[in-house]
């Protein structure tokens, strides 16, 4: 990194030496690495409007985040080894205080089977783009082999299944880079828009345990979700910055992002391409050719004083930041472990998708300790992003997928209870799996929505792939 805190490929691309980046590029430069103002280097070479930049750096970027994605399949298939295997729903909702935009907020569950190295995820929000929210019935299957993985996506609505075989032996550098190369479309949809980034910043964030009841009888408050008792905790002093780049675009381009704006785009701000700090637009000297005839002994001495001189073309930016509170709730002896089962699933899932990437932001942050049963964290400006864990292992609503067995008993023997009577033939039982009500029964419930955790309902929990709660006082499954 030299003075200015640029690598060399992104000085090669501040200055549009073309051949310069490209051969940095192969021979392996980081193209996702931020500089210190957090653009990456696919920002800085839209920045100079060089559609042959743009093409090449978008082509390594693809690259090498495909060859990463590749080389980490056998840690991620080792995890998933390790990790118990289990079923759970988490469900997403979109909300927001602006009235107009809480009504187009959608809702999605994500249901997700786990069963050794082999994982299905269905969803039926494929995401946000272009201002609109994407749907549509998709089923994600990744199934573990010995070298590697085969990822299906099965769209349900065109009957179509795409299949994809993950195992970076099989995959020839230069084959691999040739299918990265993106589309004369695409890189010209990307020199005619702003460039605009949207991250949270969580280097300042604080948690504190939230408090109910009237003034003088304040107690630390407590919430009971998907029948498991959570300590609600709000971290303060999280900052979501956008940030709004236009100095490649012509005059026709601004006209047109300003004319294609809509009261729900400046809801979200993310189409405000002059934006100002303190009231005034922010301009930073700088030109592509260097106009401003900054030598090398100035620009790689550190004790140089370069003050609004800059390499690069002049930057016109436009930055917001707004402070928001996220709200977890954590229950510290929920059966799930968010390391070893919950992560690799989020890990898999944000690399296609944009709310998974800022959700794994989150929770690899130092939390207090529990398993965040129910997260609330800020996506854009005015929307807000709220995901439940519910439903594990269908002991909530039984699903016919999911099938919870009695524990392992000696051959030819009944399953009995901690009492001695057969498992399903106790009082209120029938020895189908019902009460006398018919109602289902699920091992480690006694009927009544507890979680039990006797020696036959620790049986059931582990036969599910997964550890019995802690003893405890009683957990009802929250009201519906």
């Amino acid at each position: 990194m030299d003075p200015r805190g640029r690598t060399p490929l992104e000085l090669a691309v501040s200055l549009g030496h073309l051949e310069s980046a490209r051969v940095l590029l192969r021979h392996n430069a980081n193209v996702g690495r931020e500089n210190a103002n957090g653009w990456t280097v696919l920002q800085e070479a839209v920045s100079t409007g060089d559609p042959e930049m743009v093409q090449l750096v978008l082509q390594y970027r693809d690259y090498q985040r495909a060859t990463r994605r590749l080389a980490g399949i056998p840690e991620l298939l080792s995890k998933l080894r390790r990790a118990s295997d289990f079923y759970v729903e988490m469900k997403w909702e979109f909300t927001s205080w602006v009235p107009l935009v809480s009504k187009v907020c959608p809702s999605d569950v994500y249901r997700v089977w786990k069963r050794g190295e082999s994982l299905r995820v269905d969803t039926t929000l494929l995401g946000f783009e272009h201002m609109t929210w994407q749907r549509g019935r998709r089923s994600y299957i990744f199934k573990g082999e010995e070298e590697g993985a085969v990822v299906m996506e099965v769209d349900h609505d065109k009957q179509v299944v795409y299949t994809e075989t993950l195992a970076l032996a099989l995959h020839e550098p230069d084959l691999l880079l040739a299918a990265m190369q993106p589309s004369e479309e695409h890189v010209a949809g990307r020199l005619t828009s702003p460039i605009v980034s949207t991250h949270l910043d969580t280097r300042n964030i604080a948690f504190e345990r939230n408090k109910s009841g009237i003034w003088g009888w304040r107690s630390e408050k407590m919430e009971v979700v998907s029948g498991y008792e959570a300590k609600v905790y709000s971290a303060s002093n999280v900052e979501l910055v956008t940030k709004t780049r236009t100095e490649h675009l012509s005059d026709q381009d601004k006209s047109r992002s300003k004319g294609s704006r809509t009261p729900f785009h400046s809801f979200l701000g993310l189409a405000q391409q002059h934006g100002t700090h303190n009231g005034a637009p922010v301009l930073q000297a700088a030109s592509p050719t260097n106009p401003t005839a900054i030598t090398p002994e100035e620009y790689f001495d550190p004790h140089f004083d370069l003050e609004a001189r800059n390499i690069g073309r002049p930057i016109e930016v436009s930055s917001k930041v707004q402070r928001f509170k996220a709200t977890l709730w954590l229950c510290e002896q929920h059966p799930l472990s968010l390391a070893e089962q919950v992560t690799p699933i989020i890990d898999l899932m944000a690399i296609s998708n944009a709310h998974f990437a800022k959700l794994r932001d989150f929770i690899t942050l130092k939390l207090p300790p529990g398993f965040p049963v129910k997260i609330e964290i800020p996506l854009f400006h005015v929307l807000n992003a709220r995901i439940t864990f519910s439903n594990l292992c269908g002991c909530d609503q039984p699903l016919g997928s999911v099938r919870v067995c009695a524990p392992a008993q000696p051959p030819g023997a009944q399953p009995t209870g901690p009492g001695g009577e057969r498992w399903g033939a106790g009082p209120g039982r029938d020895g189908t799996g019902r009460d006398g009500a018919g109602r289902r029964v699920l091992p480690g419930r006694d009927g009544t929505g507890r979680a039990g955790t006797g020696p036959a309902a620790a049986g059931g929990w582990r036969s599910c792939g997964l550890p019995p709660p802690l003893p405890g006082p009683p957990r009802f499954r929250a009201p519906l």
